[in-house]
Protein backbone atom coordinates (compact mmCIF):
# COMPACT_ATOMS: atom_id res chain seq x y z
CA UNK A 1 0.00 0.00 0.00
CA UNK A 2 1.36 3.40 -0.91
CA UNK A 3 1.26 6.43 1.33
CA UNK A 4 0.54 10.12 0.96
CA UNK A 5 3.08 12.37 2.65
CA UNK A 6 2.89 16.08 3.20
CA UNK A 7 5.44 18.82 3.62
CA UNK A 8 4.72 20.78 6.80
CA UNK A 9 4.93 24.57 6.82
CA UNK A 10 8.33 24.66 8.59
CA UNK A 11 9.90 22.47 5.87
CA UNK A 12 8.58 24.48 2.92
CA UNK A 13 11.13 26.76 1.26
CA UNK A 14 10.76 29.66 -1.20
CA UNK A 15 11.60 28.30 -4.65
CA UNK A 16 10.61 24.74 -3.75
CA UNK A 17 8.95 22.89 -6.63
CA UNK A 18 6.78 19.86 -7.27
CA UNK A 19 4.73 18.47 -10.12
CA UNK A 20 1.71 16.25 -10.75
CA UNK A 21 0.35 14.82 -14.00
CA UNK A 22 -3.00 13.48 -15.16
CA UNK A 23 -4.40 12.55 -18.57
CA UNK A 24 -7.88 13.77 -19.54
CA UNK A 25 -9.87 10.69 -20.50
CA UNK A 26 -13.34 10.42 -22.01
CA UNK A 27 -14.57 9.06 -18.67
CA UNK A 28 -13.02 12.03 -16.80
CA UNK A 29 -14.76 14.48 -19.12
CA UNK A 30 -18.16 12.79 -18.69
CA UNK A 31 -17.76 12.44 -14.93
CA UNK A 32 -16.71 16.09 -14.61
CA UNK A 33 -19.76 17.17 -16.63
CA UNK A 34 -21.98 15.11 -14.34
CA UNK A 35 -20.41 16.31 -11.10
CA UNK A 36 -20.22 19.98 -12.08
CA UNK A 37 -23.46 20.14 -14.07
CA UNK A 38 -21.54 21.83 -16.91
CA UNK A 39 -23.02 20.12 -19.96
CA UNK A 40 -21.86 22.72 -22.47
CA UNK A 41 -22.03 21.00 -25.89
CA UNK A 42 -18.43 22.13 -26.47
CA UNK A 43 -17.44 19.36 -24.06
CA UNK A 44 -19.98 16.68 -24.97
CA UNK A 45 -21.21 17.08 -28.57
CA UNK A 46 -18.63 16.36 -31.27
CA UNK A 47 -20.79 17.81 -34.05
CA UNK A 48 -21.29 21.09 -32.19
CA UNK A 49 -17.64 21.26 -31.10
CA UNK A 50 -16.55 20.85 -34.74
CA UNK A 51 -18.19 24.22 -35.49
CA UNK A 52 -16.14 26.07 -32.84
CA UNK A 53 -12.65 27.56 -32.97
CA UNK A 54 -11.36 24.36 -31.32
CA UNK A 55 -12.79 22.04 -34.04
CA UNK A 56 -13.21 19.26 -31.46
CA UNK A 57 -14.51 18.58 -27.97
CA UNK A 58 -12.31 19.98 -25.22
CA UNK A 59 -12.01 19.50 -21.48
CA UNK A 60 -13.64 21.85 -19.01
CA UNK A 61 -11.36 24.65 -17.86
CA UNK A 62 -12.39 23.87 -14.31
CA UNK A 63 -11.07 20.32 -14.82
CA UNK A 64 -7.62 21.84 -15.23
CA UNK A 65 -8.22 23.89 -12.07
CA UNK A 66 -9.17 20.71 -10.24
CA UNK A 67 -5.91 19.06 -11.32
CA UNK A 68 -4.08 22.01 -9.76
CA UNK A 69 -6.05 21.30 -6.58
CA UNK A 70 -4.94 17.66 -6.76
CA UNK A 71 -1.31 18.72 -7.14
CA UNK A 72 -1.59 20.91 -4.04
CA UNK A 73 -3.42 18.19 -2.07
CA UNK A 74 -1.09 15.36 -3.04
CA UNK A 75 2.33 16.93 -3.65
CA UNK A 76 3.00 20.39 -2.21
CA UNK A 77 2.16 20.93 0.60
CA UNK A 78 0.11 17.70 0.47
CA UNK A 79 -2.46 16.15 2.80
CA UNK A 80 -3.86 18.53 5.40
CA UNK A 81 -3.54 21.60 3.16
CA UNK A 82 -6.41 24.10 3.22
CA UNK A 83 -7.11 25.87 -0.08
CA UNK A 84 -7.79 29.61 0.34
CA UNK A 85 -7.76 31.07 -3.17
CA UNK A 86 -6.86 30.42 -6.78
CA UNK A 87 -6.06 32.80 -9.62
CA UNK A 88 -6.16 31.03 -12.98
CA UNK A 89 -5.81 32.10 -16.60
CA UNK A 90 -6.57 29.66 -19.44
CA UNK A 91 -4.15 29.77 -22.38
CA UNK A 92 -4.99 26.76 -24.58
CA UNK A 93 -7.56 23.96 -24.70
CA UNK A 94 -7.06 20.55 -23.13
CA UNK A 95 -8.12 17.79 -25.50
CA UNK A 96 -9.24 14.30 -24.62
CA UNK A 97 -6.06 12.24 -24.35
CA UNK A 98 -3.86 15.19 -23.35
CA UNK A 99 -1.61 14.66 -20.35
CA UNK A 100 -1.57 17.80 -18.23
CA UNK A 101 1.37 18.36 -15.90
CA UNK A 102 0.97 20.84 -13.09
CA UNK A 103 4.20 22.54 -12.06
CA UNK A 104 4.19 24.17 -8.63
CA UNK A 105 6.69 26.70 -7.24
CA UNK A 106 6.54 28.26 -3.78
CA UNK A 107 6.83 32.05 -4.03
CA UNK A 108 6.02 33.30 -0.52
CA UNK A 109 5.29 32.24 3.06
CA UNK A 110 3.55 34.07 5.89
CA UNK A 111 4.33 32.74 9.36
CA UNK A 112 1.35 34.17 11.28
CA UNK A 113 -1.28 32.05 9.47
CA UNK A 114 1.07 29.44 7.96
CA UNK A 115 0.02 30.52 4.48
CA UNK A 116 1.98 29.67 1.38
CA UNK A 117 1.72 31.27 -2.07
CA UNK A 118 2.43 28.94 -4.97
CA UNK A 119 2.72 29.73 -8.68
CA UNK A 120 0.94 27.15 -10.83
CA UNK A 121 1.68 26.26 -14.43
CA UNK A 122 -0.28 23.64 -16.40
CA UNK A 123 1.38 22.29 -19.54
CA UNK A 124 0.34 19.55 -21.95
CA UNK A 125 2.48 16.67 -23.19
CA UNK A 126 3.97 18.95 -25.86
CA UNK A 127 5.08 21.51 -23.26
CA UNK A 128 2.40 24.00 -24.32
CA UNK A 129 0.99 26.13 -21.49
CA UNK A 130 -2.73 25.42 -21.06
CA UNK A 131 -3.21 27.44 -17.86
CA UNK A 132 -1.22 29.47 -15.36
CA UNK A 133 -1.85 31.26 -12.13
CA UNK A 134 -1.29 31.06 -8.41
CA UNK A 135 -2.84 29.69 -5.25
CA UNK A 136 -2.78 30.62 -1.59
CA UNK A 137 -3.05 27.81 0.92
CA UNK A 138 -2.68 27.15 4.62
CA UNK A 139 0.01 24.52 4.94
CA UNK A 140 -0.26 21.80 7.57
CA UNK A 141 1.95 22.26 10.61
CA UNK A 142 2.44 18.57 11.38
CA UNK A 143 4.09 15.88 9.27
CA UNK A 144 1.58 13.33 7.96
CA UNK A 145 1.99 9.94 6.31
CA UNK A 146 -1.40 8.49 5.43
CA UNK A 147 -2.51 5.38 3.60
CA UNK A 148 -3.42 6.35 0.06
CA UNK A 149 -7.17 5.77 -0.35
CA UNK A 150 -8.33 3.68 -3.29
CA UNK A 151 -11.11 5.15 -5.37
CA UNK A 152 -14.11 2.85 -5.66
CA UNK A 153 -15.09 1.66 -9.11
CA UNK A 154 -18.17 3.38 -10.51
CA UNK A 155 -20.39 2.75 -13.49
CA UNK A 156 -20.84 5.90 -15.56
CA UNK A 157 -23.25 4.02 -17.86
Amino acid sequence: MSTLNNIPYDEIRIGQTASYSKTLTEADLILFANVSGDINPLHLDADFAATTIFKQRIGHGAWTGSIISAAIALELPGPGTIYLSQNLSFRAPVNIGDMVTIKLEVTAKEDKRHTVNINTLAVNQDGKTVAKGSVEVIAPTEKLALAKPELPAIDIG
